[in-house]
C-alpha cells in the first residue's frame, strides 16, 4: 500500500458516534483490493483485511455512511447480518429466517434480495434468492401480521445473499445503487470503464494533484474526471442517495454533518492540471457536461485532436491511455497500428512524463514497443487487464 499517496487523510473528520459496531465489507473491482484498504484505512475503521474481490472491515454507523460518501474503488458496502453453513434449502431458509427481521424491515417497506453463489451445492442464484425472500417476508408476517412487498428495481432494503463452499453469508447493501453511479455520467452507454476502475488507475499511478495529468484518448471524461474528485478533495458520493437512507436506524442529523464536512473540503483546481484530449466531437461534448455535472465546468480543460497530434502541456506528469482491447473478431489487426501509434507518441512526445496504458489485449500491448517498468493486474468486469506504466526519460 505504500505506493499509493493519493488517498485523502481524514484524521480530522467527525469521529464517529459511540453506536453498536458492524462487520463491514466494500466489494471491489479485483486488482483493487489494495487500494481499497488503503482508502478505508484513512477513513479511520478498524479491523481493515483484504480479501478476493473485496475488503472486510468494522466500523460504527459514521464509519458506514463515511465508507459510501468517500470510497472511490469499492462497488458496495455491505453489513453483515449473519453467517450459517448452508447445502440445502431446508438449511438456506433457517439460516435466514432465524435472523430477527423486524429490526430492519416493516411490512409498509419493500425489499429486494441479491445471489451470487460459487462452488455450493445449490447452483441456481434465482431459486437461492426466492427462498432467502419467503423466509424474510414469513419471519415478518409471524412478527407483524403482514409482509414487505418486492420491488427489485428501488427497494427500501436490498439484501445480499453469497454463497460460497456451502458457507452463506447474509447482508444488508448499505449503498443501495452501485457506489460506480457518482451521479455526473449523463449517458451511462457512452463508457465502458467505469469509475471506480478508472479511480484505482488514477490511484495505482500515485497521482495526487501535485503535477499535471493529461488523457489523449479520454473520450466521455471519466478518467479526468476522477482525477479531478482526487485533486478537488471531493467525496465522491456527494452528488448521490444512498440505500443506508431508507433503512430504520438511519442519522440524518449525522449524515448532514458528514456532508458538510466533505463539502468544505472541496478545493478548486488549478488551471491546466487536468486535460483531455479526443477526436470523438461528440465524446467530447459529454466529457464536458460530465465534467460540469461533477462540479468542473471550466476547472477540466478538453481538446478536439486526433492521438498523432497529442502534445502535453509541461515538462513532467502522467499521461493514462485506456485504447480499445481489440475483443471482436477482425479488430486486433485494425488496433495494431494505433498501439504502435501509442508508443512512438510518448517516446517522441512525452519526455519526462511517466505514461500508462490501460489495456486487455497483451499481445497488442507488445506493439507498444515501450519495456513497461510495473505491470498493475485489474479487471474491466472479467476482463483481465494490465495497467502498463512507462517511465519516458
Amino acid at each position: 500500500m505504500s505506493e499509493i499517496t493519493n488517498i485523502p487523510q481524514m484524521n480530522e473528520m467527525l469521529a464517529p458516534q459511540p453506536d453498536i459496531l458492524m462487520e463491514c465489507f466494500a466489494a471491489v473491482p479485483r486488482g483493487a483490493e489494495e487500494i481499497a484498504a488503503a482508502e478505508l484505512e484513512s477513513l479511520g475503521v478498524q479491523s481493515v483485511h483484504v480479501g478476493r474481490g473485496g475488503v472486510a472491515f468494522v466500523a460504527g454507523r459514521a464509519g458506514l455512511y463515511r465508507a459510501n460518501l468517500w470510497l472511490r474503488t469499492a462497488s458496495r458496502v455491505l453489513v453483515q447480518l449473519t453467517v450459517f453453513p448452508c447445502a440445502t434449502p431446508a438449511e438456506l431458509y433457517a439460516g435466514v429466517h432465524a435472523i430477527d427481521w423486524v429490526k430492519y424491515v416493516t411490512p409498509d417497506m419493500t425489499l429486494a434480495v441479491d445471489c451470487s453463489l460459487r462452488d455450493s451445492t445449490l447452483t441456481h442464484s434465482g431459486f437461492v434468492a426466492l427462498k432467502t425472500k419467503d423466509a424474510i417476508v414469513d419471519r415478518i408476517r409471524e412478527a407483524c401480521g403482514n409482509r414487505p412487498n418486492v420491488d427489485t428495481a428501488a427497494p427500501d432494503v436490498r439484501v445480499n445473499v453469497h454463497l460460497r463452499k456451502n458457507v452463506c453469508t447474509v447482508s444488508l447493501d448499505s449503498s443501495g445503487d452501485p457506489l460506480d453511479r457518482r451521479g455526473y455520467r449523463l449517458e451511462r452507454n457512452e463508457a465502458p470503464l467505469r469509475e471506480t476502475l478508472a479511480a484505482a488507475v488514477v490511484a495505482l499511478t500515485g497521482w495526487d494533484g501535485a503535477t499535471p495529468l493529461a488523457d489523449p484518448m479520454c473520450g466521455s471524461g471519466t478518467v479526468p474526471i476522477e482525477a479531478a474528485l482526487v485533486a478537488g478533495r471531493v467525496a465522491p458520493g456527494l452528488q448521490r442517495s444512498f440505500g443506508f437512507q431508507r433503512w430504520l436506524d438511519y442519522d440524518d442529523r449525522l449524515w448532514q454533518q458528514l456532508l458538510a464536512e466533505a463539502g468544505g473540503r472541496i478545493q478548486k483546481l488549478p488551471t491546466g492540471l487536468i486535460t483531455g484530449y479526443d477526436f470523438d466531437s461528440r465524446a467530447l461534448k459529454l466529457a464536458s457536461r460530465n465534467a460540469a455535472k461533477a462540479g468542473f465546468e471550466g476547472q477540466i480543460h478538453f481538446f478536439h485532436a486526433a492521438l498523432e497530434t497529442f502534445q502535453p502541456e509541461g515538462e513532467a506528469g502522467v499521461v493514462i491511455i485506456n485504447p480499445p482491447y481489440g475483443k471482436r473478431l477482425g479488430e486486433e489487426e485494425d488496433l495494431k497500428e494505433l498501439y504502435c501509434q501509442i508508443g512512438d507518441i510518448m517516446k517522441k512526445r512525452c519526455r519526462g512524463w511517466t505514461g500508462y496504458v490501460l489495456t486487455g489485449n497483451l499481445e497488442l500491448a507488445k506493439y507498444i514497443g515501450l519495456k513497461a517498468s510495473r505491470r498493475f493486474v485489474l479487471f474491466n468486469g472479467a476482463i483481465e487487464c494490465r495497467l502498463l506504466k512507462y517511465e519516458l526519460y
